[in-house]
């Protein structure tokens, strides 16, 4: 008999920013994902999490899923959610400070590096961006290249450009 390590309880809704994926273990968020179909994301979160038991749970994960929602209406500005995400160290140092950057405002790649103390490691900052699976609640959409440009997306540029603008669009309220 096959035994699962864990159960990772998952639900998805419509946003204005495409479909939202939670998925979440009892220690916290391990995924957060933003995507056009439901059925990609849940086959996303199938080859991501393979060793686990997933269990479509919209009620459990209800109360995160309003913070999601509200924070895609501009209603909120950050995702303050207990978070289950492996990572090594480096990850977890720029996904700290990438929770810093405003609400509304970018950082380039090269900031981030720079306020982690580490000002040659610019590329490896990018990197930890793109192993990102909480996208909004680690909010890597707010660094850019250092000429401005979006640079990559796990979810897409344009949904990149979208977020960056609606934050920008939503600040004045906090």
């Amino acid at each position: 008999m096959h035994r699962y390590q864990c159960v990772v309880r998952y639900a998805v809704v419509p946003s204005t920013f495409g479909y939202v994926l939670a998925a979440a273990t009892g220690r916290g968020v391990c995924s957060a994902a933003l995507g056009d179909n439901p059925t990609t994301l849940i086959d996303d979160l199938t080859r991501a999490f393979g060793h686990a038991m997933l269990a479509h749970d919209e009620g459990t994960l209800n109360s995160w899923m309003d913070a999601l929602s509200d924070y895609l209406h501009g209603e909120r500005m950050s995702l303050d959610l207990p978070l289950d995400v492996a990572a090594t160290p480096f990850q977890q140092e720029v996904w700290r400070v990438l929770r810093t950057i405003p609400y509304g405002t970018t950082q380039t790649y090269q900031q981030v590096a720079q306020r982690m103390g580490r000002p040659a490691a610019t590329r490896a900052v990018a990197q930890a961006c793109a192993s990102n699976r909480v996208a909004l609640i680690v909010p890597c959409h707010r660094v850019v290249r250092a000429d401005g440009a979006l640079g990559g997306y796990r979810w897409g540029v344009e949904r990149k450009r979208a977020l960056i603008a609606h934050e920008a669009a939503h600040a004045d309220r906090w």
